[in-house]
């Protein structure tokens, strides 16, 4: 694959071979981040975990402290006066039938799915299209709610999910390349202590293993993780 000028600039900047601390690390990937639209900073978790076993799943939320940068929408699946409460808490879409019959169709123009426990029932039955667009509702989550305003205000504030793939890699937006870099590392900190405290009981060895962090067009800057307070085992 061919490489542009300001990749090879960018690649110029970085020494692969080293482990970059916090602060340092997202000054790069913000000084890497050169593209004219705003990039979004992501950061990779490879985590010592086997998806494939229930005590190794790592599966939960954390709600960033200064936001994703990005404009998230909610869709809230209820009726009758939680429909209401959706609405006037900010709620993009909000209905039931109408957006259950859409997302069967193949609509899925929303960033996250809220509904209430007694609508599980027939939301539960679309697991196979939501599922593996990771929009299906899920308690765990606070997706499956009857404080659909909190759920609402929580994803409109940051909160996202936070889910191994299949190779045990937890993958994150954590910002945007304008933030401030002290805005990054908290956001990033923030992440990184949560899935810590989501460490399953059935994890062996070392546990939090390698961390690299990237602009949508920048390079992968890998992360130092002694520089988070993250233990070595």
């Amino acid at each position: 694959m061919k490489i542009s000028k300001k990749q090879k600039v960018n690649l110029s900047k970085l020494d692969k071979a080293k482990e970059y601390d916090l602060d340092a690390g997202v000054g790069l990937v913000k000084d890497c981040a050169t593209a004219k639209f705003d990039e979004t900073v992501e950061i990779s978790v490879n985590l010592g975990v086997n998806p494939k076993y229930a005590d190794q799943m790592v599966r939960g939320t954390v709600s960033l402290p200064h936001g994703t940068g990005q404009k998230v929408r909610v869709l809230v699946l209820a009726k009758g006066p939680k429909a209401e409460e959706a609405k006037e808490a900010g709620a993009d879409y909000v209905g039931f039938e109408e957006y259950v019959q859409k997302l069967k169709d193949g609509w899925i123009d929303v960033d996250v799915i809220i509904t209430t426990p007694d609508n599980m029932g027939e939301v539960g039955k679309m697991g196979r299209i939501l599922g593996p667009r990771g929009l299906m509702p899920n308690p765990k989550t606070g997706t499956v709610t009857m404080d659909v305003v909190k759920a609402v205000n929580e994803s409109k504030a940051g909160k996202i999910e936070l889910r191994t793939d299949k190779y045990g890699i937890v993958h994150s937006v954590v910002g945007k390349a304008s933030f401030e870099a002290s805005a990054l590392s908290e956001n990033i900190s923030t992440l990184v202590n949560r899935l810590m405290a989501m460490k399953p009981s059935g994890a062996k060895g070392i546990y939090f293993q390698k961390m690299v962090l990237s602009s949508t067009m920048g390079p992968g800057v890998r992360i130092d993780k002694a520089s988070l307070g993250v233990p070595a085992v």
